[in-house]
């Protein structure tokens, strides 16, 4: 079980007090679930870096109406499912929630989590499920990785990820889940960017130039993009640095410079200049060669977002003549694939860079039943003729109310629902079943960020 119920009971506990708690369950966010003694469950502690089977002594650190927070004393009897983690900073580092967890415990946890969702949130009856797909490598799967830039005065540079909750930055020179060959780029420009005497960006006052390193590696070509993030293009010799990094590095095909001059944690700012070589990698997807950019956004395992849209489309079950509608289609990655097999596809994007890229990727590959479109979903797809199959992969925050409601008003034959938020694919379900117009037929978790707590989804709705 991931989450039991709260307590309404107020707490009788004070920080300080030390208790003994056994683990029972996982949150997303990666922390362990116990119960303090008391009528019924008792109160629910949320334990980081605690496991179901765990048998702690936790110190409690906050105390809320609901809930505690405890910090681990010691392991009294350690789960079965705890393993070393990967990283020697995975205790410390934001990136990743659950490296000290078996996968095959990181696997069943999130199978539960997308279940309850859609039977807590989306009061959703379940058919049985398709067992979770899970990562081909648990390690070392991840194609891009973007690291923020600090330089503390009088200190070194540092890059890496941030700590937990917080904007203090763990300075790592490998990471265990991003590609292996990325290792010696992390190592290597930072110490360059040292020598290069730029100005790190601080946040609080914002002031000095250099945000991020961003970097991308096609998994089956090799090919690697670097791009620097940046509040202004004040970075003194960056041609010549350029130039440098693409002689030393045979695989290093593009340096790109994102000027992101904004107030804000957003990593990407809407300007990216080409400064040496390419400013596109290619890689092999399903039998296509996809061009990428620095910014676009693509799956970041590569393998396993092959394997999963790969299985979706065997499941659709297509003849060749139907006509297919994917929403939310970035840079067409699975338009192309599901043009492959069906008469029509038609592509719906709001960013126009990546409806150019699309349209690129789909010349590229000599496919010619394949349309895109640049828009909003909501502005766009009330234009568009009826489609046989309709497939939503939307961000986050799911899709826009207008959109069910367009799609409740056409009622094409069948729906896929491709989620990385269960929340949000619990809610847009509700809506599109509540009236009987659809019926769920089928429903999958898919582990696409092992060591962490994202889980993505897909449900297949039918009409009637």
């Amino acid at each position: 079980m991931v989450v039991s119920p709260l307590s309404d009971a107020p707490s009788q506990v004070k920080p300080g007090d030390l208790l003994s708690l056994q683990i029972t369950g996982l949150t997303p966010q990666g922390d362990g679930i116990g119960h303090t003694a008391g009528p019924g469950v008792g109160q629910v502690v949320f334990v980081p870096q605690g496991i179901p089977g765990d048998q702690v002594e936790v110190r409690v650190i906050e105390t809320r109406r609901n809930y505690l927070i405890g910090r681990i004393q010691s392991i009294q009897v350690p789960s079965p499912e705890r393993v070393r983690p990967a990283c020697i900073v995975a205790d410390k580092c934001g990136g990743c929630q659950w490296q000290h967890v078996s996968y095959a415990m990181q696997l069943a946890t999130k199978q539960q989590i997308l279940a309850d969702a859609l039977q807590r949130i989306g009061g959703i009856p379940l058919p049985e499920p398709v067992p979770i797909l899970g990562s081909p490598q648990p390690l070392r799967y991840r194609n891009k990785v973007t690291y923020p830039i600090a330089q503390p005065e009088g200190q070194p540079l540092r890059m890496g990820y941030y700590q937990t909750g917080s904007h203090r930055l763990v300075n790592l020179n490998q990471c265990p889940v991003q590609d292996e060959r990325l290792d010696v780029f992390l190592r290597e420009i930072k110490r360059d960017l040292q020598e290069t005497g730029w100005s790190v960006y601080e946040e609080t006052r914002h002031q000095g130039h250099l945000r991020h390193l961003g970097l991308r590696i096609g998994r089956r070509t090799r090919e690697v993009l670097l791009t620097l993030v940046s509040r202004s293009r004040r970075l003194p010799q960056l041609e010549t640095w350029a130039q440098r990094w693409l002689d030393r590095y045979p695989d290093l095909v593009g340096v790109c410079l994102n000027l992101n001059p904004a107030r804000t944690n957003t990593i990407f700012g809407p300007q990216t200049e080409v400064i040496a070589g390419r400013g596109a990698l290619r890689e092999e997807f399903a039998g296509l060669s996809l061009w990428i950019d620095s910014t676009s956004f693509f799956q970041v395992n590569t393998e396993q977002a092959e394997a999963f849209f790969t299985w979706i489309a065997d499941q659709l079950q297509l003849q060749g003549h139907e006509t297919l509608l994917d929403a939310y289609c970035g840079i067409g990655t699975f338009t192309l694939l599901l043009a492959q097999r069906a008469k029509r596809v038609v592509g719906v994007e709001s960013l126009p860079e990546a409806v150019l890229q699309a349209r690129y990727n789909a010349q590229f590959n000599g496919i010619t039943s394949v349309q895109f479109f640049q828009g909003t979903v909501e502005q766009v797809l009330p234009t568009l003729p009826p489609a046989d199959i309709v497939v939503l992969d939307p961000p986050r925050r799911g899709c826009d109310r207008q959109v069910l409601e367009t799609l409740l008003l056409r009622q094409p034959q069948r729906l896929v629902y491709i989620s990385c938020h269960p929340a949000t694919l619990a809610r847009d379900l509700q809506v599109l079943l509540a009236e009987g117009s659809y019926r769920l037929t089928q429903w999958r978790a898919a582990d696409f960020f092992p060591q962490t707590g994202h889980v993505e989804g897909v449900a297949f709705l039918e009409r009637g």
